[in-house]
């Protein structure tokens, strides 16, 4: 059996599963400069999160140990996954687990920029009772942009339709057919996307393709009139991941309005400082990359990330690899 390593954290569920099966689960964080002086280098496969980066420098510091790096989650953009692939190492996710939790955090974002919910609390905090400022706008009647259309985004747009939203998305990689089955009108482009809805969600990687892809230029495609003819603003969410969306943009977009509100649970730069610009904004509001954060959710991921790393150490088929073409 195995030696693994989990240098993020695991759920109690996920750390007896793999120790019922034999290996021994050594759960410590290490350092960068731990990573590179070989840290790895006596495991059989590490488990991480986002907090640890798994670089081609990693990768070559922990030969001849690990063959499976499993991500506890869906984003592996800090994991080289060209230098895994060209060093036999295979890289797994559990892209599944944390839908839920992802979907119902987007739509709590939408439903607090639309309905001033952070504004109205702190403004409460500071002992003022803004009743008519804080006027908002329903989601009823109004049209939402999805940015890629994977589970978690076909989970936001069927539940923004019950709610009463037309749903509309752009991802080059869907086949029309799928959006057509959700009732979802899908755009050849994303400038065509942001120029027909008032509020934009985004579930796409951050590729070099997608890196600042929502931009001042792109936020000023937005229309800030729905077809129920309200003048409703323009709304921008991002559960995905950070740098997709330009932040300084966001900022400016939100100092001029042709922005109406923001929120993101990620961020280009994580943990974000307390003096951050944005942050300050009041038509801002955040959190601290907690979509994956609920207890059902953190069950889920631990266990599915846990088989899939047991699977690829037995040399069994795994449908969870995703760097399949660089092994």
């Amino acid at each position: 059996m195995g030696r693994i390593a989990v240098t993020d954290g695991i759920s109690e569920e996920a750390k007896s599963l793999l120790e019922k099966s034999g290996h021994e689960v050594v759960v410590k964080f290490y350092s960068m400069d731990e990573l590179l002086d070989g840290a790895l280098a006596n495991f059989d496969a590490v488990i991480v999160r986002s907090a640890t980066k798994i670089t081609a420098e990693v990768i070559s510091a922990s030969k001849p140990g690990i063959s499976v790096i499993g991500r506890a989650g869906v984003g592996v953009d800090n994991i080289d996954l060209q230098a895994a692939g060209k060093a036999g190492i295979s890289v797994v996710n559990a892209p599944r687990a944390s839908t839920q939790s992802v979907v119902e955090l987007t739509i709590g974002h939408l439903l607090s920029s639309v309905r001033k919910v952070p504004k109205s609390d702190r403004s409460l905090r500071d002992g003022q009772w803004a009743k008519k400022a804080m006027k908002g706008s329903e989601l009823s009647g109004k049209t939402l942009g999805l940015v890629g259309f994977g589970r978690i985004a076909q989970g936001v747009g069927a539940i923004a339709q019950v709610l009463g939203m037309t749903v509309h998305a752009f991802d080059p990689y869907l086949p029309p057919k799928v959006a057509k089955s959700q009732n979802t009108r899908l755009h050849k482009s994303v400038e065509d996307l942001f120029s027909n809805c008032t509020h934009i969600s985004i579930h796409c990687n951050l590729t070099e393709e997608t890196h600042h892809l929502v931009n001042y230029e792109m936020i000023n495609k937005m229309p800030g009139k729905s077809p129920d003819g309200v003048k409703c603003g323009n709304h921008i969410v991002n559960c995905a991941r950070g740098g997709i969306v330009n932040e300084a943009d966001v900022l400016k977009a939100l100092n001029d309005e042709s922005l109406t509100t923001a929120a993101l649970d990620v961020f280009e730069v994580e943990p974000v400082r307390a003096d951050y610009e944005l942050c300050q904004h009041p038509n801002f509001h955040g959190t601290p990359h907690i979509g994956a954060a609920t207890i059902e959710a953190q069950r889920r991921v631990g266990t599915d990330i846990s088989k899939n790393v047991m699977s690829v150490l037995k040399g069994k088929k795994c449908d969870y690899i995703v760097n399949k073409k660089y092994l």
